[in-house]
Order: structure tokens, then C-alpha cells, then sequence
């Protein structure tokens, strides 16, 4: 079953013997549009990286959802300062399940959501790591073999992340340090201290926004396209304040289209097999072919990519 479900990622990533894999490479003049929040928030335990992601997530817009991995931790702020929102708890960490549970969430039209935490995914129970572990087996150990299905299933995820049709807000867990400073007393005590994200190595490339927070609840902005907020230091940040720093910079451009709109053109009664090629390498242009959705038809979680190609291969006229 699983190596069956691996088939399948492997085949939405990089599909073979197609009309839709024939794509148009031309450039097109560079234009600058309104777009979602790509923001990842990483720390120690006790940093305050849940309560800052809840607090950006709600600055982000009214309504947003949470994709819980650490055991309800998001649910005992509900209600400070009046923050409200759905959850989904998980208790295993597939990255597959990932996909499914952002379909869902685009399904419900939410505007924000928000993975708390990323981690999981990487290294938690049926993560990305595991699934390495148990492919290896079927490669006599062979770790290259493991990898193999691996690497598909992990960047299908990311994908899926980045491709999601509203603002992304995630935490990850940094890998702990013991190191010796002073405090305030001039006294030399043990302090936690992060270095890099417990997830895939360069994984902050994939963000529009990366912050380090410490266990005093200082934000480091590790990484950011948002000029406003680069290099900033923050002292106990206040998420709604960084939420509407972002928007002024999100929507600044031309609107953008709502990967719904591209929908409703693959569903359309009147949809050809030759509009929807051209439907594709639109959709394809625009970054937007892992965008997670259930499928009309039967519910089912799948991409816009794939959505429009099945589509169109139903449509295709016989040779």
C-alpha cells in the first residue's frame, strides 16, 4: 500500500509520456501581485513560538485553523486577547497526511493556517525520516533506496505547503544546546539555546519570512523578503503588529487570481482537452500545481495539477 501511495506522488512530481508534461517555456514580462504569508517560526521549547504563530495567524484575518502535532498546546491559549479558531489534532505525522489535511482546510475555505508543528513531519511518528527507515528495508538497508521514496514524499509536502491558497504560519522545533552565559545577576547559569529547525536541512529557503525565538521570547528575523522586517530583533513580539507589517507588504500589487477561479474552469461542462492543456501550463506559470484540494467529484484529497490533468485526460479524444 504505501509503496502504491509513493507510486503516486512520484508520478504528480514529475509525470512522463503526456501531452501536459510538454510545456510552454517562454518568458513572460515579470509583474508583482498581492500574495499569501509564507512564515516560519522556529525555537526551543518555552520560546513563546505558539502563542506568537496564534497571535500572527489572527492578525492575519478573522477566521484561521490550526493543524495541531503537539498534543492540544495550541488549544490552552483560546480566548487570550480574544484569539478564536478551528483545530485538527494529528497523531501521526505521514507527510502525505499533511497534504490531505491542507486540502481540507482549502476545502473550508480558510483563510489561514497555521502547523503547529512542522517538526512532526520531519521526525515524529510515520515522519519523513520513518518512512526512509521502512523504504530502506525494501534496498537491503541501502539508505540511497530509502531516500528514494523518501525525498518525493517530503518535497510533495513542502509543496503543498507553499502552494496552499491562503496565509501559512508554521512553527518548528530548533535542536537544543546547553551553553553557559551570565544573567542579569552577573551569575553564570545554563541557558537553552537553538541552532538550526528540526526539519530538512535548508527547509527556511522555502519561507517568505524566518524567525529564531530564545527562551527570554526575543524574535530574530532570520530571513525575511518583507523589507520592513529585516534583521529586526523584537522583544516579546507582538503578532498582531507583525501581521499588519506583512499585509502592507503582502498586498502591495496587482490582485491575484484565486486558484478557485482555475477550478471552476477545469469543472466547467464546456471544458476541451485542448483548454485544459492550456489551463495547465497557466496554472503551471503561476507556481500553483501542488495547490492541495479535495476533488469535487468524490471528496478525495489531490492537487490543482493533477485535478486539471486527470481532467483533461478524461477529455482527450481517441486516437
Amino acid at each position: 500500500m504505501a509503496q502504491r501511495i509513493t507510486d503516486a506522488v512520484t508520478a504528480r512530481q514529475a509525470p512522463q509520456g503526456s501531452d501536459f508534461d510538454d510545456l510552454d517555456f517562454a518568458f513572460r514580462p515579470a509583474t508583482k501581485e498581492q500574495a499569501k504569508a509564507r512564515i516560519a517560526l522556529q525555537g526551543v521549547s518555552g520560546s513563546g513560538k505558539t502563542w506568537t504563530g496564534l497571535a500572527l495567524s489572527a492578525g492575519l484575518g478573522d477566521r484561521f485553523a490550526v493543524i495541531d502535532t503537539e498534543r492540544g498546546a495550541a488549544s490552552k491559549y483560546v480566548g487570550i486577547n480574544g484569539i478564536q479558531f478551528d483545530v485538527l489534532q494529528m497523531s501521526r505525522y505521514d507527510p502525505r497526511d499533511l497534504g490531505k489535511a491542507l486540502g481540507a482546510a482549502a476545502q473550508a475555505g480558510y483563510p489561514t493556517v497555521m502547523v503547529d508543528s512542522l517538526s512532526h513531519f520531519w521526525k515524529g511518528t510515520d515522519g519523513t525520516l520513518e518512512q526512509v527507515e521502512r523504504a530502506k528495508s525494501r534496498y537491503g538497508g541501502n539508505s540511497f533506496g530509502g531516500w528514494k521514496e523518501g525525498t518525493p514524499i517530503q518535497n510533495a509536502m513542502i509543496d503543498a505547503l507553499l502552494a496552499y491558497p491562503g496565509h501559512v504560519v508554521v512553527t518548528m522545533r530548533s535542536h537544543t544546546e546547553w551553553v553557559l552565559q551570565a544573567n542579569d545577576r552577573g551569575r553564570t547559569e545554563p541557558v537553552a539555546v537553538g541552532t538550526r529547525a528540526e526539519q530538512r536541512k535548508g527547509v527556511e529557503y522555502e519561507f517568505d519570512v524566518v524567525g529564531a525565538m530564545d527562551v527570554h521570547n526575543t524574535l530574530t528575523i532570520l530571513k525575511s523578503r518583507c523589507p520592513a522586517l529585516h534583521q529586526q530583533v523584537i522583544q516579546r513580539p507582538d503578532g498582531g503588529k507583525l501581521a499588519q507589517q506583512l499585509l502592507e507588504w503582502l498586498n502591495d500589487g496587482a490582485p491575484a487570481t484565486d486558484p478557485a477561479d482555475y477550478i471552476t474552469r477545469a469543472t466547467a461542462h464546456d471544458a476541451t482537452y485542448k483548454g485544459l492543456l492550456d489551463l495547465y501550463a497557466e496554472v503551471d506559470s503561476r507556481g500553483l500545481l501542488a495547490t492541495p484540494m479535495l476533488d469535487p467529484a468524490d471528496g478525495k484529497p489531490t492537487s490543482l495539477g493533477e485535478f486539471i490533468r486527470t481532467r483533461g485526460t478524461s477529455l482527450k479524444p481517441a486516437q
